[in-house]
């Protein structure tokens, strides 16, 4: 809603100063038009810094998955204007005049006050927009993809002093400069505080470092490793069961490059537990980070936690990897013998084995393993064999219920690569599950 009523506010100022009558005035309809698609990417610009600003009620309420997608979108979008702006103003400040607007645009970089600085901007959201496209992103390693993309603050920021200095639509009433210097202003507080003050003072408070590196049982081509922690006055640490926390290891080189882990087991005030499979150079280094290494820490972040239960019933469905934050909350949760159960679906050998055996003798959670590959490309179901083929002719919404059949009593954890998530979302909503007690968080491997 404020996101909604920031782009209301900006453009009835834009139609205050007559944007909409300049719209039927030759060249000077693309000097407004260019105006009000700067305006709009100003606000977007700043909106899609806060989506990444780790604020807590924003994460709460969204979880940092869905917050992401959204950023991507906004991203795009605020880009998409911001470069209509630059072509419309530019050209339109050329009288339309195509072949004049080259030099136009130099005459603005050289002699107009910010204009330079806004161009290096540009020039930075320009390469991080061209390595957050999928096929360019797929091409880079993680580390360096958020390395870069770390020039969006910079491109932001560059773009402040143009839009304040010279800018008719920042600078034409007191309550247009206060507006826009308070919405900078508190964005770049935001950063501050959640990205850095809160980060700094819980790894200064809690003093992190690496008791352990163990390799998890698992299948042959996956490796997986645990990473095991303590502190001081971990009883004071805000986090849950389900969360993640994002680890800097102060370990050498890399160690700059901020790591997203899931906790695996549920915090006991002494100690954290985080698992992650090896899929990278980040993950691959965690093998040898040696005991003693002091850790920076953000975070905890994740919806997956006792916050949004409706229920006193659960379910947990996860896969491979997946399986991570939803072992944390089959310990961390509270509930009785034959109130929970979990779905480990697996390829082969199912990762925490034993020690969901132990939470079922212990706790009462009912676990099945669905091991093998998927019966169908569009189903999230294993093949059955032998005496249970009869599974594979049933679809997975029947199949879900078959295992889980008061499904709809219960709150449903749900945590696994994207396309097996949506399948399981579409497949639990069919089988009437409220969307109020699907709590999901995407994992991608």
């Amino acid at each position: 809603m404020l996101l909604y009523g920031a782009l209301a506010l900006v453009a009835w100022w834009w139609i205050g100063d007559g944007g909409i009558g300049d719209l039927a005035d030759g060249h000077q309809a693309l000097v407004s038009l260019g105006r009000i698609s700067g305006l709009a990417a100003s606000v977007l610009l700043l909106t899609q810094v806060l989506l990444m600003a780790r604020i807590p009620v924003l994460e709460g309420a969204w979880g940092q998955d869905r917050l992401a997608r959204i950023h991507r979108v906004v991203g795009f979008t605020s880009f998409n204007l911001m470069v209509a702006h630059i072509v419309l103003i530019s050209w339109g400040y050329a009288a339309g005049d195509l072949l004049a607007t080259p030099g136009l645009v130099w005459y603005l970089i050289r002699d107009y006050p910010g204009i330079l600085l806004a161009t290096a901007g540009a020039l930075a959201l320009v390469m991080v927009v061209l390595t957050s496209i999928r096929a360019a992103r797929r091409r880079l390693r993680y580390e360096s993809w958020h390395l870069l993309h770390l020039y969006a603050y910079l491109g932001v920021g560059l773009a402040l002093p143009h839009q304040l200095w010279t800018g008719q639509q920042f600078t034409g009433s007191a309550a247009r400069t206060a507006f826009w210097w308070t919405a900078w202003g508190a964005t770049a507080v935001a950063v501050v505080a959640f990205r850095l003050g809160v980060p700094a003072y819980r790894t200064w408070r809690h003093d992190l470092r690496v008791t352990s590196v163990v390799r998890e049982p698992s299948a042959a081509d996956d490796e997986v490793w645990s990473v095991y922690l303590s502190g001081r006055d971990l009883h004071r640490m805000p986090v849950r069961a389900g969360q993640f926390l994002t680890f800097r290891f102060l370990n050498g080189a890399g160690w700059s490059r901020a790591h997203p882990y899931s906790l695996s087991a549920a915090p006991d005030d002494r100690s954290l537990r985080a698992t992650v499979r090896v899929v990278g150079d980040g993950t691959r280094a965690l093998r040898h980070v040696t005991p003693g290494t002091r850790v920076v820490v953000e975070g905890p972040y994740g919806r997956l936690s006792s916050r949004p239960r409706t229920q006193r019933k659960v379910a947990f469905i996860g896969a491979g990897i997946g399986i991570t934050p939803l072992r944390s909350l089959a310990e961390g949760l509270d509930y009785a013998p034959g109130e929970a159960v979990l779905l480990h679906r697996c390829t082969s050998a199912p990762l925490f084995a034993a020690e969901l055996d132990l939470l079922a003798a212990e706790r009462g959670l009912r676990v099945v393993t669905l091991p093998g590959r998927r019966r169908a490309h569009d189903s999230f179901m294993p093949r059955a064999h032998g005496a249970d083929e009869a599974f594979n002719r049933v679809n997975d919404v029947t199949a879900l219920l078959w295992l889980v059949p008061d499904l709809t009593e219960r709150d449903v954890y749900l945590c696994g690569p994207d396309t097996w998530e949506k399948q399981v979302v579409s497949a639990a909503l069919a089988a009437g599950l409220p969307s109020s007690q699907l709590h999901s968080e995407s994992f991608r491997w």
